[in-house]
């Protein structure tokens, strides 16, 4: 076209947060952010059929052919600004506004002019750290069009600009909800701290985190307080933050921290209680024992929290705050051990996990909890991996049946009971346990965490929401629960709200968590980040998931619809079903997929007899919609007890 001559287009600015008073404090960084955001947002553009016009220090301004091309090429810049600051500390971190408007630009020089541009640089200050702002024109353009909500904020009186201007915002899935009631923490809302290890030998740092998770469960007996678990409050391990940060962070008005010693069989334990919204004590005291004695120590901080507190212990609570474990402080050391390694989830350390809990009932064969710690390997080496799957279920129900022959009120065990009665499709006997456990002790997060995967299958939502939200509520900084969040919604079909908390399980660090959000672009038609998600996931579980690759080029070629690729890639994928990542209900859904039901239900019934876990989800997995009057469909229903 020639010089001067008008059209229409789509103009976005960008701008970065804070930038001014960045670069009068430290403008060698500042320089650094602005080089790192041009290397971050210039790929993306290219994607979106966007042109670079120019930039102005720490602005862009970039053209495109459609208002659509312009709001997606917004939303991943906004997305890929978040995944890069992800890991960096707070000085380091990209924070970016963007504007978009629709209208008449003159082109002179290369560079463009007139109106448009001036309200597209105008909204851009009203957009918030890490959003993405609107005119009218642009949303009427791409209302119905874009995958995310798009919310109107009202008009708006803009500089050098005549009348007021509609504007509206783009919801991203990892925006924070207000929460209810913001002010002042619950102070009954309690948050114990990795103790610190302060023992001459640093392998005693097992025995720091064991007294961590022996404290939480202490106070986990006590019904008036809201008790934060383990995987959230081991996040602040050897971090620096003071109490009002944490408190805020966890939504937790008290906390309890502190250190212990070990040299042989001395300890000493120093604890405190902080009011995480004066950072004032509340209480504070040191124990000199014999290592024998780690379980009255145990009992007495829990009580002397719930006396700081202003708590009420009812008698029952007390006994089970005073129950000891077990006698054999060799018994109850392996234990911690056990755990410790527990805890790091991957395949070796369970494995060695299960050792040392074998080990810690052979020192004391009335440990019920060693039986516990045995059962929990079984489920997640049988049931999380597939080794030896009948055997380490059978040897699980075993060693559950003896941790509850000697203490019937021990929720850990009611917890793994219905863990493993749910492998056995027997949901109404899971169920029966989970609440149990609950009752036993209510703030158990992962006992409500599993609890909803009785739920889901039955199609009992708000239940099934009240579970997980609850497992949230006391676990907040888990990945896991955050993921099972975004599973919830994703089973219940609202993959848009399913983004955000999946991506918050990628933050804390859940790398198959990219697999799930892949999964959900794909269901949302955002088959780009789907893609990009993909080869995260690929690349990060290549080692341990040697089906990676296969698994995610197969869900991509059916979310696509490329039937084609999906018939190429089947046969090499049942000619590994032996391998770890290998699951007969996804390939029963490619092929019913590709219209082949034949076929589809040989593999959901082996499928079923393998008692695959996806399996009790079929009454309501849109990939079977087509399926919902097929009698072998309805018999499935049947045996599963969903009908």
């Amino acid at each position: 076209m020639s010089e001067g001559e008008r059209r229409l287009a789509a103009i976005m600015f960008t701008d970065m947060v804070g930038y001014t008073a960045l670069g009068q404090r430290n403008e060698s960084l500042s320089l650094a952010l602005v080089e790192e955001q041009r290397k971050l947002v210039r790929p993306i553009l290219g994607r979106h059929n966007g042109r670079e016009v120019k930039t102005m220090g720490d602005a862009f301004l970039v053209e495109f052919p459609s208002a659509l091309d312009a709001v997606r090429c917004a939303y991943d810049i906004q997305r890929a600004t978040r995944e890069f600051n992800f890991s960096l500390p707070a000085e380091k971190k990209i924070h970016l506004r963007v504007g978009v408007h629709l209208g008449d630009v003159v082109e002179s020089l290369g560079d463009i002019s007139g109106d448009t541009v001036n309200v597209a640089s105008r909204i851009e200050p009203l957009a918030e750290d890490g959003g993405v702002c609107l005119t009218r024109q642009v949303f009427d353009q791409v209302e119905r069009k874009f995958e995310l909500p798009i919310v109107s904020l009202g008009p708006k009186a803009l500089k050098n600009v005549s009348s007021p201007v509609e504007v509206y915002k783009v919801v991203m899935p990892w925006e924070n909800k207000p929460s209810v009631g913001e002010g002042e923490l619950e102070i009954k809302r309690v948050a114990v701290l990795p103790f610190v290890n302060m023992s001459p030998d640093p392998n005693d740092e097992f025995f720091a985190d064991g007294l961590t998770e022996e404290l939480i469960d202490r106070l986990c007996q006590i019904r008036e307080l809201e008790v934060i678990a383990r995987t959230s409050v081991m996040n602040y391990k050897k971090k620096e933050k003071n109490a009002s940060q944490i408190g805020k962070e966890l939504r937790a008005g008290a906390l309890v921290e502190g250190s212990v010693r070990k040299a042989d069989n001395r300890i000493r334990v120093t604890a405190q209680l902080i009011n995480a919204n004066t950072e004032g004590h509340l209480w504070s005291s040191r124990y000199d024992r014999n290592l024998e004695d780690i379980f009255e120590v145990q009992s007495d901080v829990a009580k002397q929290v719930a006396d700081a507190l202003r708590v009420k212990i009812l008698s029952p609570e007390i006994e089970r705050i005073d129950k000891k474990p077990t006698e054999n402080s060799t018994a109850y050391t392996l234990y911690l051990k056990g755990r410790y390694l527990w805890n790091k989830r991957n395949i070796d350390d369970v494995k060695k996990a299960r050792e040392y809990f074998e080990l810690a009932v052979h020192e004391d064969p009335d440990f019920a909890l060693g039986y516990v710690g045995q059962a929990d390997c079984c489920i997640a080496l049988g049931g999380n991996w597939g080794i030896d799957f009948e055997g380490s279920l059978e040897k699980g129900k075993t060693m559950v049946g003896r941790a509850l022959e000697l203490d019937p009120e021990l929720a850990e065990a009611h917890t793994s009971k219905g863990t493993l009665l749910r492998g056995e499709y027997n949901l109404r006997g899971a169920e029966k346990e989970f609440r149990k456990a609950i009752e036993l002790k209510p703030s158990y997060a992962t006992a409500h965490q599993w609890y909803m995967w009785v739920l889901v299958p039955q199609m009992r939502w708000d239940e099934a929401r009240e579970q997980i939200e609850k497992a949230v509520e006391l676990d907040p900084l888990s990945p896991i629960i955050m993921n099972n969040l975004g599973a919830f919604y994703a089973w219940k079909r609202d993959n848009a709200r399913a983004v955000e908390p999946y991506m918050k399980s990628v933050e804390l660090g859940m790398d198959s968590a990219h697999g799930d959000l892949a999964v959900a672009y794909g269901r949302l038609g955002m088959y780009e980040d789907m893609k990009r998600e993909a080869a995260i996931f690929v690349e990060l579980l290549r080692d341990s998931v040697p089906l990676a690759k296969l698994i995610a080029d197969a869900w991509a070629a059916h979310l696509e619809d490329n039937r084609e690729e999906l018939r190429r890639i089947l046969p090499e994928l049942e000619a590994h079903l032996q391998e770890v990542g290998s699951n007969l209900h996804d390939i029963a859904l490619f092929h019913f997929h590709l219209g082949e039901n034949d076929k589809g239900f040989e593999f959901l019934q082996r499928s079923f007899s393998k008692r695959e876990q996806e399996m009790l989800f079929i009454a309501h997995d849109p990939e079977l919609d087509g399926l919902r009057t097929d009698s072998r469909y309805l018999d499935f229903l049947k045996r599963l007890g969903l009908d």
